[in-house]
């Protein structure tokens, strides 16, 4: 097995903000506490979004591997999705990711291998698999000609 090492450095700036960056990557990202903390920031991203994007991407990037390798076509993707943090035993732990996928498809007889691959995604993304929170995967597949 390969191993893979993804380096990530943290500078703090002031109060409860600080800058993430990697020397592997070109832009940093401003990080601070939630604005549901003492002291917090609203307006920039916690590690409470952290988290949850880390959750979204995977399934995201796991999604893409697994239709390029199934040949399988799509018009678009949008995956949103929550992070739940909660008080369990005295301590903040975030417990559940909700995902939720649409995906656009052409013809209907795309609608039913494009949840299944959603929902193989979803079983594959090494993120939640790395993780002890729920991930619930909440999926739709449109059609293109019923897409606003």
């Amino acid at each position: 097995m390969e191993t893979h090492h993804y380096n990530v450095e943290l500078v703090w700036n002031e109060g409860r903000k600080g800058h993430v960056s990697s020397p592997e990557l070109l832009r940093t990202i401003e990080v601070a506490t939630p604005p549901e903390f003492d002291k917090g920031v609203a307006n920039i991203w916690s590690p409470e979004h952290l988290f949850t994007a880390a959750v979204n991407a995977c399934f995201m990037t796991t999604f893409l591997a697994i239709a390029d390798y199934s040949k399988f076509e799509f018009q678009d993707l949008k995956v949103s999705s929550v992070g739940v943090l909660e008080k369990v035993e005295g301590k903040y732990l975030m417990t559940k990711v909700i995902l939720k996928p649409i995906l656009v498809v052409e013809n209907e007889d795309q609608r039913e291998k494009g949840l299944r691959l959603m929902q193989k995604a979803e079983g594959a993304c090494l993120i939640s698999h790395s993780i002890k929170s729920e991930v619930v995967l909440e999926a739709e597949v449109v059609l293109a000609n019923q897409v606003e």
